[in-house]
């Protein structure tokens, strides 16, 4: 009988002026039992520098159940925003995630949390991201962080920060997904009723169509519909611009402000995501990954998977190797 793998050890970092919705977001990611689905085992712990309940806006408190001091075992440490962007960390916190992050432990920051991670010095010289509204703040508060604006979420040198609200979701879920796969990211999303996943470079805030443009937000709807449908077809953005009825500059333009991001983009995205779990769930031989992704030929799949996930098709399904697999070959 094999035995299961051992759960995942996560951290929250608890300290007063943490944000409760971000705090909600990480426990419904790692703190839901969700294995008799077939997701991975979590231990989500709440840390904090003792053991007293920790005051959040709103009346709420957390209560922690570790200190400090069990930081070293954590996988990940996942750092909450901020009710209020002038609130200083405990120092025992920040020294904690400056040793975590010399022993080479991920840290992620949702929203503001990466005010946290700039007081800590740790964002020094590194890319990094906020919510766009505090983007000026955290630049004025820490001119040695190079911020950025137009993105979801954003990894330098193992640490992770992401934009405000919504795209603390997306972070969370693209961190299940790069250390258990796209299979166990969707499962989670499944049950939290989300998409998903939406890339991290995708924009901030989407443009939402105004009623003149209902029309066209339908076509693209529809477009992407067919899209997801023949992803293992030689789609262009020229064809697809084609079906909406648009010239290919207006089809660009109404698709990024409906999506955040570029057709071609979007394309790719998709591709990867399905490659990923072909390589999770089969044993097809590379080239047939390729084609069902609509990648075409093995090395260009390889490109892509190296470019977006600094990994190659055969590694990553090797990190996967210890899942069952169900041959598909129809």
């Amino acid at each position: 009988m094999t035995r299961p793998a051992p759960a995942h050890r996560i951290a929250l970092i608890a300290f007063p002026g943490i944000r409760a919705f971000d705090v909600s977001v990480i426990t419904e990611v790692w703190g839901t039992d969700r294995t008799d689905r077939g997701a991975p085992a979590f231990e989500l712990r709440r840390v904090a520098v003792g053991p007293e309940p920790v005051p959040m806006r709103g009346g709420l408190a957390l209560t922690p159940d570790r200190t400090l001091a069990w930081l070293p075992r954590a996988e990940l440490i996942l750092v909450p925003g901020l009710d209020d962007h002038s609130t200083p960390a405990p120092e025992p916190v920040l020294a904690a995630l400056r040793s975590a992050h010399a022993r080479g432990t991920t840290i992620a920051a949702l929203c503001g949390g990466a005010f946290t991670l700039a007081q800590a010095g740790l964002l020094d010289g590194r890319r990094a991201l906020t919510h766009w509204a505090l983007t000026d703040l955290l630049k004025a508060r820490h001119p040695q962080v190079l911020v950025e604006r137009d993105a979801l979420f954003v990894e330098d040198g193992n640490l992770w920060t992401a934009a405000g609200t919504a795209a603390g979701i997306d972070l969370c879920l693209h961190l299940v997904r790069a250390t258990h796969g796209a299979e166990a990211a969707a499962t989670v999303a499944r049950s939290m009723v989300t998409a998903p996943f939406r890339t991290g470079t995708q924009a901030q805030f989407i443009e939402h169509p105004t009623p003149h443009a209902d029309r066209a937000a339908d076509a693209l709807a529809e477009v992407r519909a067919f899209a997801l449908a023949h992803l293992d077809e030689p789609l262009t953005v020229a064809a697809l611009a084609a079906r909406a009825g648009m010239s290919p500059r207006s089809f660009a333009r109404h698709f990024a402000a409906a999506t955040g991001t570029t057709p071609l983009r979007w394309l790719v995205d998709h591709r990867i995501a399905t490659a990923q779990k072909l390589l999770e769930r089969t044993d097809l031989p590379m080239p047939e990954v390729a084609r069902r992704s609509g990648f075409g030929s093995e090395v260009t799949m390889r490109q892509h998977f190296t470019s977006r996930l600094a990994t190659s098709p055969r590694a990553y399904r090797t990190s996967f190797t210890d899942q069952p697999s169900s041959p598909q070959r129809h």
